[in-house]
């Protein structure tokens, strides 16, 4: 096994946990080495500065002690700033666990996440903005299907390549179809042709170009429902984290 060597990461603190009575381990989001567990020694100490600094959603530099395998030791923060708003909204907050707990399950330790991580950190600042939150949540779910291997065919109609007109989805096939194949298709999820449009727009559109987008609640209800079908039916993932957010339907 290869010593560790020093090495500043920019990362996104996502989970922690107790080790013992002073140390805690968190896991943590990198721009260029991927996800992987740190070790926070003294963390639970009065005063530490390590602690406000591994607090989950906190983003920054952090120094650690690495060998790109196993568990990695923490050995002072950078420039750290919270994303303060996830804090205090318990639904924000909800959204924002959902998001990061699908990616710790899409990825390997230690594996480049590619774009995934500017679409976290992104998601993360809209969500701190309250900038419509169902609807950074649908356009993250979509965008993380690609990388579980099941990315939908969204531009156009799986069966024929139609692109304009009406449209519907299909899970069995993976993908939007056009009216011409509705008869073909009795599986498909009978939505609303705005649902799809907007499925098919928050699938392929950059996530900074979500502030562009007003939609109304009803239709972003739909197609979060859509997307838990596809979901459920796709990947069965059972997470705690969706569970909590199901169950604040009925408070």
């Amino acid at each position: 096994m290869q010593a560790k060597k020093e090495k500043t990461v920019t990362g996104i603190i996502y989970k922690r946990r107790a080790a013992n009575e002073a140390d805690v381990f968190a896991r943590i989001l990198t721009e260029k080495d991927g996800l992987f567990s740190i070790a926070v020694k003294g963390a639970l100490k009065p005063k530490s500065k390590l602690n406000a600094a591994t607090l989950n959603f906190s983003f920054g530099d952090y120094k650690i002690m690495t060998n790109g395998a196993g568990i990695s030791t923490l050995r002072a923060p950078g420039h750290v700033q919270t994303f303060d708003q996830l804090f205090t909204d318990l639904k924000l907050n909800a959204y924002a666990s959902y998001m990061l707990d699908l990616v710790d399950h899409a990825f390997v330790e230690y594996e480049d996440v590619g774009e995934s991580f500017t679409l976290v950190r992104t998601s993360l600042q809209l969500l701190n903005q309250t900038v419509n939150p169902e609807a950074v949540l649908a356009l993250f779910e979509l965008q993380m299907l690609p990388i579980f291997g099941v990315g939908p065919q969204l531009r156009e109609c799986i069966i024929c390549g139609k692109q304009q007109g009406k449209f519907d989805y299909s899970i069995d096939l993976g993908g939007v179809i056009c009216s011409d194949h509705f008869n073909q298709v009795p599986t498909r999820l009978h939505l609303s042709p705005k649902a799809v449009g907007l499925m098919r727009t928050l699938g392929l559109i950059k996530i900074v170009q979500l502030g562009q987008i007003s939609v109304s609640a009803a239709l972003l209800r739909e197609v979060l429902n859509a997307l838990d079908r596809i979901y459920r039916q796709t990947l069965d993932l059972n997470l705690k984290t969706k569970t909590f957010i199901d169950s604040m339907h009925f408070w």
